[in-house]
Parts: C-alpha cells; sequence; structure tokens
C-alpha cells in the first residue's frame, strides 16, 4: 500500500486562482482588499517568509504594503505602528513577522492588534472565539490542516485524531479545530508517557513537534491520515519534516510531503482571511 499525497502546493494553487476572482469582484465594488507586513529585524528565515507573502498577494491582486523596521526599534514605537495601522482604512488585515527581538513582547503586540484586523488569527479574542466555535479568524496553519484534509473529502467526525505538539501557533489550536469538526483529539508532548501508543491508535495524525522524522511508519496505525507540520534541515541543508516520508507513506492512506505539504497552504489562509475582512467592507 502506498499514501495518496495531499499536495499542498497544488490546493494552494486552486484556492488561489478562485481567490483571485474574489478580489476581481471586490474591486468591482471599489473594495480592494490590503494586507499590511511589519518585519523587525533582518532574520533571514523571515524576510523569506515575507517575501512569499508579498508574492501570494501579487498574485491574488491583494494590496500589499511592507514596513520593515529596524532591529532596534522600541517596543512602544512598534505598538504605535500598530496602532497606526489598525486606524488605516486602506488595511485590512494586519501581519507582525515572528519572532520579534527579545526586547519587544510577542503578547503585547499580538494584543495591540485590531482583533478585526487579526489575519493571523493570534488574538486572544479569536481564540475565544475559534474555542467556542463563532465565526473569527482562523490561525492560518491550522486552517490550512483542515482545508487540506477536506480537500481529500477524508471524514474528521468521530475519528480519532492525534496532535503532536502543544504550540500556541500550531498544536494548541489545530486541536481544537478538528474537536470543531467532532473529532476526538489526544495531546502529546514532551511529557507524553508511551506516545507510541497514542500514535497508533491515531485515524488522524498531526506532527508538529519539531523534530526530524520523529515518526515512522511503524508508529502508525495502518491507513492513517498524516500531517507532517514539521520544516527542519538535515545534515545537508534539505528540508525534511517530523515524519520519516519513505516508511510512513508505506503505511498511511493519505499524507502531506514536505516541503510542498502545509506551508502553502499557510500563506493561502492568511489571504483567505485578508479577503474576508475586506467583504465586511461591502
Amino acid at each position: 500500500m502506498s499514501a495518496t499525497i495531499i499536495s499542498g502546493k497544488e490546493l494552494a494553487k486552486e484556492k488561489r486562482l478562485a481567490m483571485k476572482s474574489e478580489v476581481d469582484e471586490l474591486q468591482e465594488k471599489g473594495v480592494q482588499p490590503g494586507l499590511a507586513v511589519i518585519l523587525v529585524g533582518e532574520d533571514p528565515a523571515s524576510q523569506s517568509y515575507v517575501r512569499a507573502k508579498k508574492k501570494a498577494c501579487e498574485e491574488t491582486g491583494i494590496y500589499s504594503r511592507l514596513d520593515e523596521l529596524p532591529t532596534s526599534i522600541s517596543e512602544q514605537e512598534l505598538l504605535h505602528k500598530i496602532a497606526e495601522l489598525n486606524q488605516d482604512k486602506a488595511i485590512d488585515g494586519i501581519l507582525v513577522q515572528l519572532p520579534l527581538p527579545t526586547h519587544i513582547s510577542e503578547k503585547k503586540v499580538i494584543e495591540t492588534i485590531d482583533p478585526d484586523k487579526d489575519v493571523d488569527g493570534f488574538h486572544p479574542i479569536n481564540i475565544g472565539r475559534m474555542m467556542t466555535g463563532q465565526d473569527t479568524f482562523l490561525p492560518c496553519t491550522p486552517y490550512g490542516i483542515i482545508e487540506m484534509i477536506k480537500s481529500k473529502n477524508i471524514s474528521i467526525a468521530g475519528k480519532h485524531a492525534v496532535v503532536i505538539g502543544r504550540s500556541n501557533i500550531v498544536g494548541k489550536p489545530v486541536g481544537q479545530l478538528l474537536l470543531n469538526e467532532n473529532a476526538t483529539v489526544t495531546y502529546c508532548h514532551s511529557r507524553t508517557e508511551n506516545m507510541q501508543e497514542f500514535i497508533q491508535s491515531a485515524d488522524i495524525v498531526v506532527a508538529a513537534v519539531g523534530k526530524q522524522r520523529f515518526i515512522h511508519g511503524d508508529d502508525l496505525k495502518a491507513g492513517a491520515v498524516v500531517i507532517d507540520v514539521g520544516v527542519n534541515r538535515n545534515e545537508e541543508g534539505k528540508l525534511i519534516g517530523d515524519v520519516d516520508f519513505d516508511s510512513a507513506v508505506q503505511k498511511a492512506s493519505y499524507i502531506t510531503p514536505v516541503p510542498g505539504g502545509v506551508g502553502p497552504m499557510t500563506i493561502t489562509m492568511l489571504l483567505k482571511n485578508t479577503i474576508q475582512s475586506a467583504e465586511k467592507r461591502t
């Protein structure tokens, strides 16, 4: 048996094409969706992510604005910049690229963004709305994961989903979204005992632990759906996931690759949230 590949790259391409049509329709109504991205410092990975987001905006017709700020900027100056964008009617979404310099509180930055422009889905108000099943901006990576699963008409309701990792960006929210889809969810993390037993019982496995090839085919239940969120580089500099793809692909029914899996969908759902925000202006 060999698993069916869930290509985030292909799904993202399909969704962005549809989004371009949505943006065209909004423009006909006099609304231009706008996304503001703030980049503090010169972290190479962050710069790469920001370039990818800018390119995606151009592809779909979303107006994008990039503010590149020095590492030395004070926390108060950054918060003031966010406050200005909160009031800017041309901007529907605000994204502050993480991580930030150590002298700036990520918590304060996230909480300063207007929840109605929080297209990353990180503001506590939006997290609370997600937890209670209300309409809100969903965190982009978890949102993309759910869309990937649904794209293959995979049933989530009643299935046992195991999430490995409990970060605020991926682990915790993806577990909640799976629960909102009526899955039975188990969280595993660094303190979990007998983790392999949980993984072997899972119909859906979401690996977001940040350790290369942490999960092997032998760890999986036959026919499991495997979503690999890992972004790791091996000794040769090659990008690999948290799942040993070569062994897992022989055991799973569906699996996401790295690269070309979850990553492209994260940016795509950011665009989706921005368009959703702009629609409120019509």
